[in-house]
């Protein structure tokens, strides 16, 4: 197996890379790391795709979502892939990742931003739903970090407590849904939800990775 670094970027928050995984008898795959840290890759999607799908059950009309945090499109494109969806916002922090999206870097870059329901803000995810009106979104799907306890970045903390999820319930239209994936089950972000919400969900969900039997989480509220 050979790993081959196709970009770099550097930012306020440090570095981000993507490169390639080629191995014998095996399609030439894509991993982004941030700060050395795995962030995600194009071999195994479905816990995107998870969250997207979960999250879309729980809406009765999801006609306008918010994806925070854009990776590599999975969860983007899992939300497209529903007719009921008009508005699909997509928050990413990091502008040199939505440059790789747009120009062809990730091959299947292109092809998702081209869906003219796509609006793509590149900004920090909480000062974006800080400025987004009341009663705007169906549906807020959070994918920022590997949850709470595994932060990419100390500063995405935030998104986690109960400031900013005040701003996600004002701009929730009634019947809105939260759904923040995470690594691991966190008592305190179920307590965070339970707190501003009155009312919080968790949900496992098993997920076969690289032969590997792993366990992931979400965690839902409804407005």
């Amino acid at each position: 197996m050979e790993y081959v670094e196709i970009a770099r970027a550097e930012s306020e928050r440090g570095e981000l890379v993507l490169r390639e995984r080629r191995e014998e008898g095996a399609p030439t795959s894509l991993e982004l790391r941030a700060n050395g840290i795995f962030v995600m890759d194009t071999v195994e999607t479905s816990s995107e795709r998870a969250l997207a799908t979960a999250a879309l059950a729980l809406v009765e009309d999801p006609r306008a979502v918010v994806v925070g945090g854009l990776g590599l499109g999975y969860t983007m494109h899992e939300v497209l892939a529903d007719s009921r969806v008009e508005k699909c916002a997509v928050v990413e922090i990091e502008q040199s990742l939505v440059d790789w999206m747009r120009d062809g870097t990730v091959p299947h870059g292109p092809t998702l931003l081209a869906d003219q329901r796509v609006v793509l803000v590149v900004a920090d995810v909480a000062a974006a739903i800080a400025e987004a009106p009341d009663d705007s979104y169906d549906l807020v799907l959070l994918d920022v970090d590997n949850g709470p306890g595994y932060l990419v970045h100390d500063s995405n903390a935030a998104v986690y407590r109960a400031p900013f999820l005040e701003h996600v319930r004002r701009v929730l239209r009634p019947g809105g849904v939260l759904v923040i994936w995470s690594a691991d089950r966190s008592d305190e972000l179920e307590a965070a939800l339970r707190e501003v919400f009155g009312n919080a969900d968790t949900t496992s969900y098993d997920v076969l990775l690289q032969e590997r039997d792993e366990q992931y989480w979400l965690h839902t509220a409804k407005g």
